[in-house]
């Protein structure tokens, strides 16, 4: 299928797809409001931050330019991907406002059109809004018949911000909400022969796949939560690893090993908006919000858990604190969200003296942190003269640290979100703490062997005890 594309909307995921999408030979025009944005693709550098873009965008020979002209990019493409933001509102719903500004131009341009054009929106929207919002708005407009004239589909990406080119050429599945079976069969033939995406497909009405984006992200930040609620459980138990304990559980087949590492909380542009986002629409039809909530509720916790680590190690006065990782998962520059920022926030509404330091995130975080915290010029620099080190992000640039403290002193407390250093932490000299292994200053063992001691004490009503027992080993 030889069909040209253009991909609306040139932030961190539409210029990863246009250039995605143009390195498999297929002729892409990027389509943006934003004349920096489009100037850069059109000097072939990337527009965002993301590992292997720039490379990919210099290799693209010629299939990959850009444009703030709608109506010329719709009138000589066959395929269009509208990927724009679509910020929460103040009740946690995601906003359509530039979907509709995109899709009103679209449909003048399709209005003007003599041959069929598939339009494909791919930016996440709560279920109804392409069969209700989209797809009347896309007729109104153009003058056209959704079907017959034009084709319309709901196709989200599952993707994480440091890694979008491979996951978008390399998807678990290809979620297909399709107005109708023309649209869906031409858009699964593109992804599968223009594209070569080797991949199921779920094609399915698009209210289906709407549903499908957000559940399937809210579940896995409910997976997430669990690990971390275990990691926290083992800090308090003799012996306790949630390493081990997430290896078995994801030996099982129902469960699986990914995102059951149990740490710091999730974070990002994605994932805690899309439970606020399921929440809401739970309660606007009448279902309990519940679930949702108390992930939120437990995620947006962790931090204060954090402090509360730190705070229990009674540090002399000052007490200065090293916050490393500020983007809210490796490579990427992504602040949003962050659990490193949230951290280093709380650490200095605590009284403390906080210094930061990621990578590439630097100047990102600035802008929500303020100067509230003195930002490093590197590692060493920002673990200078430090009491604890929080490691908040996992980033590889960071596994080095006990190298750099082997001559520090007084030695600091390595306080490790991601137990990035667990297996190369150095010297017995080093105080090192790991999210999720026992923490002896919780005091933990004794709670325990007191709790288990109570459950073999004799009851004080035996006859009753043992007619229990006859129960259960009558049904056992």
């Amino acid at each position: 299928m030889s069909l040209d594309v253009s991909v609306v909307g040139l932030g961190k995921l539409g210029a990863c797809m246009a250039a995605a999408i143009a390195s498999r030979g297929v002729k892409t025009v990027g389509v943006d409001l934003s004349a920096a944005a489009v100037e850069k693709v059109q000097r072939k550098l990337a527009p965002v931050f993301e590992p292997g873009l720039a490379e990919m965008i210099a290799s693209c020979d010629g299939m990959l330019g850009a444009t703030t002209d709608f109506e010329r990019a719709i009138r000589n493409t066959e395929i269009t991907f509208v990927v724009v933001p679509t910020p929460s509102n103040e009740n946690g719903a995601f906003s359509l406002e530039y979907v509709r500004t995109a899709m009103e131009q679209i449909a003048r341009s399709i209005r003007e059109k003599s041959t069929y054009h598939l339009v494909v929106l791919t930016s996440t929207v709560l279920p109804g809004s392409t069969e209700y919002f989209v797809k009347p708005l896309l007729e109104k407009v153009s003058g056209k018949q959704c079907g017959k004239d034009f084709g319309l589909c709901y196709s989200p990406e599952f993707i994480a911000l440091g890694s979008v080119l491979r996951d978008f050429l390399n998807p678990d599945f290809l979620l297909i909400g399709e107005c109708d079976s023309r649209a869906g069969a031409q858009l699964a033939r593109f992804y599968r022969e223009s594209l070569k995406i080797d991949a199921p497909s779920a094609r399915m009405t698009p209210v289906n796949a709407e549903l499908s984006k957000i559940a399937l992200n809210t579940f896995v930040t409910t997976k997430i939560t669990f690990a971390n609620l275990l990691a926290e459980v083992c800090e308090h138990l003799p012996g306790g690893d949630v390493d081990a304990v997430a290896h078995a559980l994801g030996l099982d087949q129902r469960i699986g090993p990914k995102y059951l590492k149990g740490a710091l909380g999730y974070g990002g542009p994605c994932f805690p908006r899309d439970n606020a986002a399921l929440a809401r629409l739970l309660e606007e039809i009448g279902v309990s919000a519940e679930l949702p909530r108390t992930v939120d509720r437990m995620n947006r916790a962790q931090p204060e858990r954090i402090i509360s680590i730190i705070e229990r190690l009674n540090l002399r006065k000052p007490k200065r604190v090293a916050v490393l990782g500020l983007a809210y998962k490796p490579n990427t520059n992504v602040v949003e969200e962050s659990q490193g920022v949230a951290v280093a926030r709380l650490l200095v509404d605590k009284g403390f003296e906080v210094s930061v330091f990621d990578p590439v995130a630097m100047e990102p975080a600035r802008k929500l942190l303020g100067d509230v915290v003195r930002y490093a010029d590197s590692v060493a620099d920002c673990v200078r003269s430090a009491e604890v080190i929080v490691l908040a992000t996992d980033w590889t640039e960071f596994r080095s640290l006990p190298y750099q403290l082997a001559s520090a002193k007084p030695s600091p407390v390595i306080l490790d979100g991601w137990r990035t250093l667990r297996t190369s932490h150095g010297s017995d000299e080093i105080s090192y703490l790991a999210i999720g292994t026992e923490h002896p200053q919780l005091q933990g063992r004794d709670r325990l062997r007191r709790f288990i001691e109570e459950l073999v004490q004799p009851t004080s009503e035996p006859k009753k005890a043992n007619q229990k027992l006859g129960t259960m080993a009558a049904t056992t």
